[in-house]
């Protein structure tokens, strides 16, 4: 008698992902924002927090236009929390202004995914935000970090990483 062993689920297959090349992601994803009410204090200057949930927006528009969706990583029972984060604020925006969130991942060193971002306007003459942020892959059911990747995510995080180990 065979013993069937449990399948793992797996990321569902897309043929952008194939077609992409390291070359091509090698310039920054850009995802556009516009300054709202409710993103700013009392004088129409940008919350300082407003900026990171922006850079995760960005993040993940980036990971799903490679075919990657953040929902299909948690089905997965993969999650991606945030383990270091550097900001600089070189400016502020304010209410009505429009802004570039541009991000690039940097580096994969085995299940940490290391991604810069630039704020900027959309002309880019105005720098607003640097920073670099450092995810980890965590098994959601264990709660502790991953030995590895889920290999269909490694395929899709090799060509668009800058770097990967």
């Amino acid at each position: 008698m065979t013993e069937e062993k449990p399948t793992q689920p797996q990321l569902p297959p897309t043929s952008a992902i194939d077609r992409l090349t390291k070359a091509e992601f090698d310039n920054w994803f850009e995802y556009p924002v516009r300054v709202q009410p409710h993103h700013t204090d009392y004088a129409g200057i940008v919350w300082h927090g407003n900026y990171l949930t922006w850079m995760e927006e960005a993040r993940v528009e980036c990971l799903r236009s490679i075919g990657i969706e953040f929902a299909d990583l948690v089905a997965l029972g993969c999650d991606l929390p945030v383990v270091e984060l550097s900001i600089r604020y070189h400016r502020s925006l304010q209410l009505g202004m429009m802004a570039l969130i541009k991000t690039r991942m940097a580096e994969v060193t085995g299940v940490r995914m290391n991604w810069d971002y630039r704020i900027v306007s959309t002309d880019e003459q105005q720098l607003y935000i640097t920073a670099q942020v450092t995810l980890v892959a965590l098994d959601r059911q264990k709660g502790k970090i991953m030995r590895q990747l889920p290999p269909a995510f490694q395929d899709a995080l090799a060509k668009i990483s800058t770097s990967y180990k």
